[in-house]
């Protein structure tokens, strides 16, 4: 009889091991890292695009900028090289989704105030209403850190351009004029060889909170 249950004690124990092992192995399949995709202007509606680019397939990149933030700073591509940043499109005089979509940049920022990795990138769509002045009064009223932080204004094409060409991210304004736009509620992340590798809904909180789960997928990249 003991030597019955010696042997069952053995069984019991090999049994517990394999399973152990087995789960691990289960867990490890479904856990596989998950690379982020690549988005190109075919990936996104239409109505977001550029004519000029929405055959692309391939090899898209944030273009060049050259833009002036809210202590009068010049702005380029090369404050944000080697940087992972989100982006987006707002004006400081927005009464909808404008707050909400601050105050998640906001939330972002305190996530990322210590990452060294990590940018943020606000585009206004009105620069002719969001001078110097008026970005600095808003981002001391949202709490913005400027080492973390921009907003910039600057040529209303070249942002239009930006917005279109670049970043896939605003709708045209029908017939009111030439580089006339309107924002959207789309956060992009955008990784450090200037691609687009993610849209969220910067007015939902479940979107945020995958967009900062993805930015840490994202600086798993080599």
């Amino acid at each position: 009889m003991l030597s019955f249950f010696k042997d069952y004690k053995t069984f019991g124990i090999v049994f517990l091991i394999l399973s152990v092992i087995i789960i691990s192995i289960i867990y490890n399949t479904l856990n596989v890292y998950q690379p982020l995709p690549i988005y190109q202007p075919t990936m996104v509606s239409t109505e977001l695009v550029d004519s000029t680019i929405q055959y692309k397939r391939k090899y898209h990149k944030i273009a060049d900028f050259k833009l002036i933030n809210q202590n009068g700073k010049t702005i380029t591509q090369d404050d944000y090289k080697d940087k992972i940043y989100v982006a987006d499109f707002f004006f400081t005089t927005c009464q909808t989704i404008c707050p909400i979509m601050t105050g998640h940049m906001a939330e972002i920022q305190k996530a990322i105030l210590n990452d060294d990795d990590v940018m943020l990138l606000s585009h206004s769509v009105t620069p002719e209403i969001d001078s110097v002045a008026q970005l600095k009064r808003y981002a001391l009223e949202k709490g913005v850190v400027d080492s973390k932080w921009n907003l910039v204004t600057g040529d209303k094409k070249q942002i239009y351009e930006l917005a279109r060409k670049s970043y896939l991210a605003v709708k045209t304004f029908g017939d009111a004029g030439p580089f006339d736009m309107i924002h959207t509620e789309n956060f992009m992340l955008i990784d450090k060889k200037r691609q687009i590798r993610g849209f969220y809904d910067g007015t939902n909180e479940e979107d945020i909170q995958k967009l900062l789960n993805d930015i840490d997928i994202l600086k798993e990249e080599k």
